[in-house]
């Protein structure tokens, strides 16, 4: 089975930089979409979790749209996160990102409510007919509280605007079966899991560490699909400090640490997010190190 990437193979979720005062560090978000572009990305996610996307008002959120839309130019796919636990205020979104020239959009299953399949369904295709912007799914229920289950998302890779899944559900076993049921062309949400997901028919990460490793993400798909499958489990092997290091408490807090060590716009946290502790940026050190990842 070849299925077809819809958004290229490597994309990752920007952070949003803010500085001391919180505000936005918009020359920040130019200068990580540009190091993001340089290692190898064939697309960047905005206004993600990852990017804080709970603590930015709509205005902020279209305009890092438009600013890193500016930088990117033909280079990369921009996808936008559009969605929350809210449909009317979800479809707003939709239509607010797709104005500021959003590729596609990432769409999460509403949080919280615990809605019932029927109701995820009717979310995501009210999403689907509200732009002509493609849309991909995100099922990660371990934040929403609900999974996206085979069924719903067999029924939802019907929809001619719904081209793609990113899959953080930790179940390799299920999205194979998704896999082979529906042909949907699914992002491994999970570092740690890029590969394993991989081997089962994914076509390329939504990835967090590709702030920090992108270069060696790019040479593990590029070998994948090669067909340089050892040369993969070695670079998945030499990752796995970075996957576990970033991920020790919230991914946005290390991953700005990160780039702080990196010499990278990673800047502060918004609560009810917290900056990383000096405890925690020497172990993330470490890990960075561990994983071949130069910092200061």
């Amino acid at each position: 089975m070849s299925i077809h990437p819809p958004f290229g193979r490597l994309l990752t979720a920007m952070v949003t930089p803010f500085k001391d005062d919180l505000s936005i560090d918009w020359d920040g978000v130019e200068k990580l979409a540009e190091h993001l572009i340089q290692s190898g990305h064939d697309g960047i996610v905005l206004n993600g979790t990852t990017g804080e996307a709970p603590t930015t008002s709509d205005e902020e959120k279209v305009e890092i749209i438009k600013i890193v839309k500016k930088v990117a130019g033909s280079r990369a796919k921009i996808v936008a996160g559009a969605g929350n636990n809210e449909t009317s205020h979800s479809v707003e979104q939709a239509k607010m990102a797709a104005n500021a020239g959003a590729d596609g959009l990432l769409v999460v299953t509403p949080y919280y409510n615990k809605p019932p399949q029927a109701g995820i369904a009717a979310h995501f295709n009210a999403m689907a007919d509200a732009t002509d912007v493609p849309v991909m799914l995100y099922d990660i229920p371990g934040r929403t509280g609900v999974q996206i289950e085979p069924d719903t998302i067999v029924q939802l890779a019907a929809h001619p605007n719904i081209v793609a899944l990113k899959d953080a559900k930790g179940d390799v076993a299920s999205t194979s079966w998704v896999i082979k049921r529906s042909g949907i062309p699914v992002y491994s949400g999970d570092d740690i899991l890029n590969l394993p997901l991989l081997s089962v028919g994914a076509v390329g990460f939504v990835s967090v560490c590709g702030h920090t490793v992108g270069r060696d993400l790019r040479e593990l798909l590029d070998s994948w699909f090669s067909g340089n499958t050892a040369r993969s489990l070695e670079i998945h092997q030499k990752l796995l400090p970075v996957y576990t290091g970033t991920f020790r408490t919230q991914g946005a807090i290390l991953t700005k640490a990160a780039l702080n060590l990196m010499g990278l716009p990673g800047g502060k946290v918004r609560l009810p997010l917290v900056d990383a502790t000096s405890a925690q940026i020497t172990q993330l050190r470490e890990d960075l190190r561990a994983g071949g990842v130069k910092v200061k």
